[in-house]
């Protein structure tokens, strides 16, 4: 916790970039793949519209998991693709492997019949 407040705080004292945004990988060891949406207004027609960023950053705990909302800062570059480091974990995604699915019994409807298979009738 106390790396994670430091990290923080020279953010912070430096004025570094930091953005908001989706994990959409965490296959790879202490790395995440995060997609940072923002808005742009179109040139030619000023309609507002989404765009996207696929940044890759250090995970060091390898903490952050996929749909988990992340705060990352920018950093020194730490390998090829990699110049943005975790701050914190602003939202956890929704758990959803502890949930059990169960087969409910609906009383007073007709069950519907299997389709039949469809055979070939036309043979030349």
């Amino acid at each position: 916790m106390a790396v994670e407040t430091a990290e923080k705080e020279t953010a912070q004292a430096r004025n570094l970039r930091t953005e908001i945004g989706i994990v959409t990988s965490d296959k790879r060891q202490k790395t995440i793949t995060v997609e940072v949406k923002h808005m742009v207004k179109h040139a030619q027609y000023g309609k507002y519209i989404y765009r996207s960023t696929k940044l890759h950053a250090h995970d060091e705990k390898n903490e952050a998991k996929r749909g988990d909302r992340v705060e990352i800062f920018e950093a020194r570059p730490l390998s090829k693709q990699k110049r943005w480091r975790l701050l914190r974990i602003v939202e956890r995604a929704a758990d959803l492997a502890g949930i059990e699915v169960k087969e409910v019994e609906v009383t007073g409807a007709k069950p519907k019949p299997a389709p039949e298979a469809k055979t070939e009738e036309k043979k030349a």
